[in-house]
């Protein structure tokens, strides 16, 4: 489904952040990349979707999407969610005005039916009281019911890839783990394919079928969750195993 070869991504101000990455992922896996801050698995997961920043620029590599260019299939085909959901809406517009305009923008709805879809996808995420939701701001929302809108909104159009930069990393334990619930039932129930980034370990193995860790913009580790998890190979991935917090064991 995604093909990345050989890929190797730099900023002007740090030279290579990403180096020579290649991955292939196949549909419904979920695939968890882990490592520290500044290892370039999010610079590694926004230029799927032609998100780099202006000072930053793809070396040399491919990236395709079911064999063309995936920044042609952003939007329906592909979506993606964000570390704080709550940093990425309009913060003096109601999440309802917000989310029909997004289902208006790529579909032939009507206002009356965009906003029957957006408050049937809250309730899949398991929202209470959506109508109060649709006329709340990102405001008056909890982290986790903004992180759920995300969600929802992400999973509109049912994308064939799910994109996840840090979904969980803003929120507490508990919350963090109710959303990777539903990030699991998304999988199973859609045949999503998904890709988290992550700098937690346990959230990680608790999801993915398979992990690639990551450390200075290289992989140096890529395998099997159980594997990776119950025999690594590497000293980083060692590390990473016994300094983090395991979340549902």
């Amino acid at each position: 489904m995604l093909e990345i070869k050989n890929l190797t991504i730099k900023y002007e101000d740090k030279g290579e952040v990403v180096k020579r990455i290649n991955l292939s992922v196949e549909k419904g896996e979920i695939i968890g990349i882990v490592g520290e801050s500044g290892s370039g698995k999010s610079t590694l997961i926004k230029s799927i979707v032609g998100g780099l920043s202006s000072d930053s620029e793809i070396v040399s590599g491919t990236i395709t999407f079911e064999n063309r260019n995936p920044i042609l299939s952003r939007g329906k085909e592909i979506a993606m969610i964000f570390q704080d959901n709550r940093n990425t809406l309009n913060p003096i517009r109601k999440i309802g005005s917000q989310f029909i305009e997004l289902i208006q923008e790529h579909s032939n709805l009507s206002k009356n039916e965009a906003r029957g879809k957006a408050i049937s996808m809250l309730k899949r995420m398991n929202l209470p009281d959506v109508e109060n939701i649709m006329e709340s701001y990102p405001h008056q929302l909890s982290g986790g019911m903004c992180q759920r809108v995300g969600i929802a909104m992400a999973m509109v159009f049912n994308p064939k890839l799910l994109l996840a930069d840090e979904p969980t990393s803003a929120l507490d334990v508990t919350t963090q783990a109710q959303i990777v619930q539903e990030l699991i039932n998304l999988r199973d129930e859609y045949g999503t394919t998904i890709i988290i980034v992550t700098h937690n370990l346990g959230v990680a193995a608790y999801m993915s079928d398979r992990i690639l860790v990551m450390k200075n913009g290289e992989v140096v580790e890529e395998g099997i969750t159980s594997q990776v998890i119950r025999d690594p190979q590497s000293d980083y991935t060692k590390l990473l195993i016994s300094s983090v917090p395991k979340l549902r064991g």
